[in-house]
């Protein structure tokens, strides 16, 4: 009998056991997950904020280099030279009082270089693996004159369009706009990425 009792109250113990374990709150382990790991609410990485070098804040007398553009967008789909880009950013720059700009890199503080490169990321809007934008893109390099490193860069694509003097429109806003950029950073704030100008 007492052998009767004792596996009654050990099956009851372990079906108790049973329904506690299905009702308990699933618990999701923090740290990185590892193999086997519940990973399905894992938090996010966030942004940080990080400050921008003080070389680039300080710096005040420029050197503006021409990295030039790829080949097959001038002058379709952009009326003009592969300098179009070049020139208008050295005239924008030289209207504002925070640079002054220089003819020798070896008088610089910084020396900026702009560069246009071609569409090569996926056709489409298709970036499931993580491609580049298939549009154009101005990207400026800045570098610490005396010591040539790299202290930041800024990119900026051109939006698309159907018509030429559309195409022009968006390449002149997309530049507007990594002068924005140029600005906040060079005052100290981290700019955020901004869509290009007119649709087609």
């Amino acid at each position: 009998m007492r052998r009767f009792n004792f596996l009654v109250s050990a099956g009851f113990l372990l079906s108790m056991a049973s329904i506690a374990k299905a009702q308990a709150p699933v618990v999701i382990p923090s740290g990185p997950p590892g193999p086997g790991r519940v990973t399905k609410s894992a938090n996010r990485p966030q942004g940080v904020v990080a400050p921008v070098p003080a070389l680039l804040t300080a710096g005040r007398k420029v050197f503006l280099s021409n990295g030039g553009a790829e080949a097959g967008l001038f002058p379709h789909p952009f009326t003009g030279t592969q300098d179009r880009g070049y020139g208008r950013l050295y005239t924008a720059l030289g209207g504002t009082p925070r640079f002054e700009l220089v003819g020798s890199p070896a008088d610089a503080d910084l020396v900026m270089e702009l560069r246009l490169a071609a569409p090569s990321g996926s056709l489409g809007g298709d970036k499931k693996k993580g491609t580049e934008d298939a549009l154009p893109a101005f990207t400026l390099t800045i570098y610490d004159r005396p010591t040539h490193y790299v202290l930041w860069v800024i990119s900026q694509t051109i939006d698309q369009a159907n018509l030429q003097k559309t195409h022009d429109k968006n390449f002149d806003d997309a530049l507007d706009l990594l002068v924005k950029q140029l600005m906040m950073v060079a005052n100290g704030s981290v700019a955020e990425p901004s869509a290009a100008g007119a649709k087609p």
